[in-house]
């Protein structure tokens, strides 16, 4: 390995808070060379992020940090504001873990891009534009250069963090800090921005600091691993050595706690239950849903509409006490279908029926009476919580719409019940949102759900945005309590990994369209239809062997828009009508084994727009 290009040296980082000095990193020391991905594990709060933070400069005002942070020969941590500006962004660049807060709200994509090209390598006007157009469709942003005319909130949480990895690869960096770069992203562009990455570095001799808690990642790109806990390094050394011989206690719980693609029924993790007997009725139908969104595409008083298609002829079926994991990319239409089925959105055709009564033209004051059976676990726990409000009152208010007998002590008792049972400690009934850990905020949301004793739960993201330790705890509690209630669930994901792991039945969507439906042992072991083959191939395993020895089934070229008329035909091209505002052909599910099903598609060699 070459001389280190990061070099740190008993990095100790305080912030000054009202309650006393917080010590957020204890004097750690690591280095990373040219050509070098170094992986930096741990859950939050053991000082990941603020050890990178600390390399660029970027502490809060009321953070100090001592010790030594060379960069190529600079020391950062006394470097002026001018030096710091002529590295941060060019030589040494970072990819941030929350986009929507890292981009400018009022600025354009296009003018973030350019303005980093103008400051850097002196690039305007056209010639700027090219290269970031270039990098968006790297980064799999399809319609890049309209994109690029866009603003922050326009875009979806993974769209976002798409444009942040390419505003950070603009300029080649020498050094990459990665804070989280792929926990919002779909499996498919994970991998693409992995390689990506792992191409800089090949290529350019770029050195990489990769922070995460997902060892699959780890395992794919990482050739030292440095574990952190509670602001120290606990255990470092190569990734061979850290994933088959950990010699620290936190290590081996943290490999422990990963889902595996390969192994849903591990030792010691409760299993989820049987599948429910065929003679049993569905408690949910849905019929050829569609949910059609009216965007307007010419701009102005007389612009053109088209129809978003985001959910597009779905129909499946879903008894009680099983889990119907559903699957796919960012705008496949999984988070609408949920809130279909829930009525919160719309729905444009089809028929929902709910314990064999037909809801899908249900009013208001209909659904309001059905909405203690009917639950639902957002993404974002913090977003969904009231912070004005307790979170005991925020568990018990369900109770106050939908069992307005009750009196305050016997809600509070309530309350106080159901909190042990998703594993929250009943003496935090007085505390707010902000004094709680992510994990803690989302079995605050899962009790919020339960404590009406619900029929159907959907989780939507439930636990994307948790530490592996906190997730495997949410999921053997979600199995749990489905066990001891009987629950119906819809968990819907990007994590194919977790979702093997919880549900009986597995469906895919492409573009709001249904393209494999099957168990969970038939779509992981005997994938055919090619989009449900590269998912899966996407998924990073936590083993190193087994991730540089694979062969990946690979996406091929840009995805296309959702409101070309086509697109669902990709992976049946032979069917396309090459007009994109032309009636297009519906691809037809068709059963190939009692309880599969698969879509139209071409020939897998084909025009399928895959390859190996």
């Amino acid at each position: 390995m070459t001389s280190p290009i990061l070099s740190v040296q008993d990095l100790k980082v305080d912030f000054d808070t009202p309650d006393g000095a917080v010590h957020a990193v204890k004097g750690i020391s690591f280095q990373v060379s040219a050509g070098e991905c170094v992986g930096i594990v741990g859950e939050s709060g053991s000082g990941k992020s603020q050890t990178v933070l600390a390399a660029l400069g970027l502490l809060a005002d009321n953070g100090t940090a001592t010790g030594s942070v060379m960069f190529n020969g600079t020391e950062m941590l006394t470097a002026d504001a001018r030096t710091l500006r002529d590295i941060r962004g060019d030589a040494m660049s970072m990819i941030f873990q929350n986009p929507l807060t890292s981009l400018t709200p009022h600025m354009t994509v296009g003018a973030q891009m350019r303005e980093v090209l103008k400051l850097h390598k002196g690039l305007k006007g056209e010639a700027a534009n090219k290269v970031c157009v270039d990098w968006l469709e790297h980064v799999r942003i399809p319609e890049a250069r309209r994109r690029m005319d866009q603003f922050p909130h326009e875009l979806s949480g993974g769209m976002r963090q798409r444009v942040m990895v390419a505003i950070a690869m603009l300029c080649g960096p020498q050094l990459l800090l990665a804070d989280e770069p792929t926990t919002a992203l779909d499996v498919t562009v994970q991998a693409q921005v992995l390689d990506l990455m792992d191409e800089l570095k090949r290529e350019t001799g770029t050195g990489i600091a990769l922070i995460t808690h997902d060892m699959g990642v780890v395992a794919r790109m990482c050739d030292r691993v440095v574990v952190m806990r509670r602001g120290e390094i606990v255990e470092t050394g190569s990734i061979d050595d850290i994933f088959y011989n950990p010699q620290h206690e936190y290590t081996k719980m943290l490999l422990d706690a990963v889902p595996r693609i390969d192994q849903p029924n591990r030792p010691g993790r409760p299993t989820l239950g049987p599948p429910p007997s065929t003679e049993v009725e569905p408690i949910l139908r849905a019929e050829e849903l569609k949910v059609h969104f009216p965007i307007n595409i010419g701009g102005g008083l007389f612009g053109k509409t088209k129809p978003l298609k985001a959910v597009d002829g779905v129909s499946f079926d879903l008894k009680p006490g099983e889990t119907l994991g559903v699957v796919g990319e960012s705008g496949c239409g999984k988070s609408t279908l949920a809130r279909a089925v829930l009525k919160l959105v719309p729905q444009t055709a089809g028929t929902i029926a709910w314990m064999g009564r037909d809801i899908s033209g249900a009013d208001r004051k209909t659904m309001n009476s059905l909405r203690d059976d009917l639950q639902i676990v957002f993404q974002d726990p913090m977003a969904s919580l009231d912070p004005r409000m307790t979170i005991g009152t925020s568990i018990g208010e369900p109770l106050t719409v939908h069992s307005p007998d009750l009196d305050k002590a016997a809600r509070e008792r309530r309350v106080q019940e159901i909190m042990p049972r998703v594993g929250l400690d009943p003496a935090l009934i007085n505390r707010y949102p902000h004094e709680l850990s992510g994990g803690q905020n989302q079995r605050v949301g899962i009790a919020r759900a339960m404590i009406l004793d619900p029929k159907l739960v959907i989780c939507d993201e439930a636990v994307s945005a948790l530490d592996v330790s906190v997730q495997a705890q949410v999921v053997d509690l979600l199995i749990e309590l489905q066990k001891e209630f009987g629950l119906a669930m819809i968990f819907i994901s990007h994590d194919l990994s977790v979702v093997r792991e919880i549900s009986h039945r597995v469906m895919v969507l492409y573009l709001g369209k249904v393209v494999e439906l099957a168990g969970r042992d038939e779509i992981y072991e005997d994938a055919q239809h090619p989009y449900t083959k590269a998912l899966i191939s996407a998924v990073p395993n936590p083993d190193p062997k087994m991730e540089r020895a694979r062969a990946r089934v690979k996406l091929q070229g840009d995805l296309p828009s959702p409101l070309d008329s086509r697109a669902p035909l990709r992976f049946l091209k032979s069917e396309i009508i090459d007009d994109p505002d032309a009636q297009q052909y519906a691809p037809k599910l068709i059963e190939i084994a009692p309880g599969h099903l698969v879509a139209e598609h071409d020939p897998f060699e084909g025009s399928g727009g895959l390859r190996a």
